[in-house]
This record gives structure tokens, C-alpha cells and sequence, in this order.
């Protein structure tokens, strides 16, 4: 059994897999414990728990809320494709996208555009998927509240996780992704 010495990324301290606990095999293993909410108790919330009506009544750092606008705002998706993977909501609850009224979609139009210049800014995406699944029947994880999703993609993010298990590996922490597209974001 060797000491522990642990290694560095860009000068923080990171621990050596096997010197975690459990037996040391051939096997990596990708950690992602903040999904079991979402394995336990499925995607649609009870109609008096919409996370999208509940996020902007919370701060913005705890909510991962990056810019508010008079209709709708912009957040991090708690389940994200990709960093950065970003959702705009009209604060209306509202299910689909024939119900908002001009002005929430004008502003969703609008911030998904500037959520694009900021995230190809701080992340030097190079391409990205935009879209919305209206009901459930459609794939909205959320079906009672619309939003519109925006997924930064990179020419080289495509390997074997996604393809052969299903799996996206995430390289940063969503807090640190909220920061960065916050503070990048035009005042």
C-alpha cells in the first residue's frame, strides 16, 4: 500500500482513485451523486413544486439562475447534456411555447441569443443545440413549465461515454460554470 499523496490540476489538490475507498480494481468510476434526486423521484415535479416557478423566488447562486430579464430569465440545467448546458424560462407558468404571450417569447428569443455569445465566450464552444420539448409525451423533463434549452457542443466532445454507456462526463462544477457565464454576462 503506497502513501497518500495527492495529485494536482492547475494547482488544486485532486485525490488518486485508488486511494478511495473500496477495492482497487481495472475499473474508473464516474461519480455523479447529485442525479440520484432525479433517479429517486423522476423528472415531473408535484404541480405546486415547478422548480421553474420556485427558482427565481430563490438567491441566484443557490438557484444557478446566471441572468433575470423582465419576462423570463436563464439558468443552469441541474442535469446538464453538457457544461453549460443552460435552460430560459418565462417566470409564467406556462406549458408550451403557444401559450407565452409576445413579450415572453421576444425575451426568450433575446436571451437566448446573448446566453449563446456568452457561453461560445467563456467556453469556446463550437456549435450548439437549441431547442424545446413541449409535453411529456415529447421528452419535457419539466412538461408543465416551459423552457427552452441550450446546449453548448464542442467539435471534439463527442467519446465513448455517450455513445456505448449512455453517460455524459461533466468536467466542471455547475457552481463554477454559473459564475463564470454570470459574470461574463452583459449588464
Amino acid at each position: 500500500m503506497t502513501s497518500y499523496q495527492p495529485d494536482e490540476f492547475d494547482g488544486i489538490p485532486t485525490d488518486m482513485a485508488a486511494d478511495l475507498a473500496g477495492v482497487p480494481d481495472a475499473f474508473q468510476r464516474l461519480w455523479t451523486p447529485h442525479r440520484l434526486v432525479y433517479i429517486q423521484h423522476g423528472q415531473q415535479p408535484d404541480e405546486h413544486a415547478c422548480p421553474f416557478c420556485r427558482a427565481p423566488e430563490m438567491d441566484d447562486e443557490q438557484s444557478l439562475i446566471v441572468a433575470r430579464g423582465r419576462h423570463a430569465y436563464v439558468l443552469l440545467n441541474l442535469f446538464p447534456y453538457n457544461s453549460g448546458h443552460l435552460l430560459v424560462c418565462p417566470y409564467r407558468h406556462v406549458a408550451t411555447y403557444d401559450e407565452a404571450t409576445a413579450e415572453e417569447v421576444a425575451e426568450i428569443g433575446e436571451l437566448t441569443q446573448v446566453a449563446m455569445r456568452v457561453v461560445k465566450q467563456v467556453s469556446h464552444c463550437d456549435g450548439f443545440n437549441i431547442g424545446m420539448n413541449q409535453g411529456r409525451i415529447a421528452g419535457a423533463g419539466i412538461a408543465e413549465h416551459l423552457h427552452q434549452h441550450i446546449v453548448p457542443r464542442w467539435a471534439l466532445d463527442s467519446n465513448f461515454f455517450p455513445i456505448i454507456a449512455g453517460t455524459k462526463a461533466l468536467p466542471r462544477l455547475l457552481g463554477e460554470v454559473r459564475q463564470e457565464i454570470a459574470q461574463a454576462w452583459p449588464a
